[in-house]
This record gives C-alpha cells, structure tokens and sequence, in this order.
C-alpha cells in the first residue's frame, strides 16, 4: 500500500511549529541555521522512524553542512504542521554540481528520459541545490532516486553501472518503488534475479525476493 508521506519526500513546515518544535530541543539552541531554516524558504526531507517514536507524527531531518558539523537533525512533527513540496529533478539540480560532473549528469539525464524514470538528487547536491549552503566538494558521491512505476528495467541499472564506470564520482541512490520503498541500485544489480534484497519503507526494512521487484509484483 501507498504511504502517505514517502522517505525522501520534502515537506515544508508551517513556522509556528518549527518554532515550538525546535524550542522543545535545548539540544538545537544555538546550531547554524535551524532556527531560521523555514524562514529562509528551506524543506525539510521525510525520514524513517526511529523505535518509540510517535506513530502519530511525521518523522523529518535535515543534515548540516560539513563546515558546520555535518550533523543531521531529527525531528518528529504534528501532520498538519507539514505540506509536501514538488521533489527536485536532477535536470533541476545540475547548476549547483561542480563542472567535472557536467558530463555524467547530461548522461544520466538522458538515461532517465529513455526508461521513464527522471532521477532525483538527494544527499549533498540536493540540499546545496535547495539552499544554497556548500553541501559539496569535488570528493562527493553523487546520491539518486529513479522513480519506476513498475517493473525495474535492468538496461536502467546497467546503464547507471556504465556511466559510473567512467564517472569522476560514486552513484550511490535507490530505485523508488511504487508503494513508498526504496531498493539500493547496486545491491539490486549485482545480486541478480535469483537472490533476496532490502528494501526500505518508511516504518520498516523488507527482504525481498529480487524477481518480484523487477517484475514490479507488489509487497
């Protein structure tokens, strides 16, 4: 079943309730950036659950810069404190990626375009893209999401192996399934039709068998 709100999705919060929620961590009193971020205009990103966690409410994070600690913030949200935001294509986010990748991104745009499944950036060229802070150096992986709406191409995965093959960065990233999971790319392509592999949901990890998911039979 599809959930409500995806890991990886970006959710705006209403002011008010970052306000409150970030007054209840004295442990956030003072850190760059985070009592100002939704008065800036910045997202926060849908992560997964951490045990004991109100089921209630909706569990968000941002990472930090690196100069300011790389630390990542959780924070557990009233639903109608948060609104889903658009998600950022890569072909949104390339002006934000160092020139050496200039090449690697034009092929992994169009790569996209031939299977129907647009990748989206998160990791560090996301959130440098969305706020402008320097998230990235010239050392960083890059980190995809392709959305398919059912069966995983494998010309797709062997295409992404391909190009990372003469890439100057890693591809790390997750095929999006339909209902909400994110399977690792690599796990998936190198373990073959024959083998199980994780997939993960916002509330829970799943061992698959490899054969549905490229299928595109549902959980």
């Amino acid at each position: 079943m599809a959930e409500a709100h995806r890991r990886h999705d970006l959710l705006d919060v209403e002011p008010e309730a970052w306000a409150a929620a970030v007054a209840r961590r004295l442990d956030l009193a003072g850190v760059p950036h985070i009592a100002a971020w939704m008065d800036d205009g910045r997202p926060v990103i849908l992560r997964r659950s951490h045990p004991g966690e109100d089921a209630g409410l909706v569990p968000v994070g941002l990472p930090l810069p690196p100069r300011d600690g790389k630390r990542r913030i959780g924070l557990a949200l009233p639903p109608d404190a948060v609104r889903p935001r658009a998600p950022v294509l890569l072909s949104e986010a390339r002006a934000a990626c160092p020139p050496s990748w200039a090449a690697t991104i034009e092929a992994l745009i169009a790569l996209g375009e031939r299977h129907g499944a647009a990748p989206r950036p998160f990791g560090s060229l996301l959130w440098q893209s969305l706020t402008g802070l320097p998230y990235l150096s010239e050392r960083s992986d890059l980190d995809l999401l392709w959305p398919v709406p059912g069966a995983i191409p494998l010309r797709l995965m062997e295409g992404i192996a391909a190009i990372e093959a003469r890439a100057p960065m890693r591809l790390d990233g997750e095929i999006l399934l339909p209902d909400g999971g994110g399977v690792n790319w690599r796990e998936l392509h190198s373990i073959g039709p024959g083998g199980t592999v994780l997939v993960k949901h916002r509330d829970r990890l799943v061992l698959r068998e490899a054969a549905a998911l490229l299928a595109g039979d549902p959980e």
